[in-house]
């Protein structure tokens, strides 16, 4: 008997074409910070990034590219 994973009861869904995989945020007024080191070929690498929101953050489907940001807050609390 094949072994199937369980359903997950919380898993987030768009409401407007059911996706459940592919989502993407746009960050309004960021502020990204860079930090590279220089190699001795002459080639640059990234040492540190980091960034910082200034304005507003939308959430949206990336199936259907509906606006998903009143449920924002709970795609938040589920990143680990």
């Amino acid at each position: 008997m094949p072994f199937s994973q369980p359903k997950v009861a919380n898993r987030f869904k768009c409401p407007s074409c059911g996706n459940d995989k592919d989502f993407f945020e746009i960050v309004d007024d960021v502020i990204t910070t860079t930090h590279y080191v220089q190699n001795p070929d002459g080639s640059f690498t990234i040492e540190d990034r980091s960034s910082q929101s200034m304005g507003d953050v939308k959430l949206f489907c990336g199936n259907c590219d509906e606006d998903l940001t009143p449920f924002h807050q709970r795609f938040s609390e589920m990143i680990f």
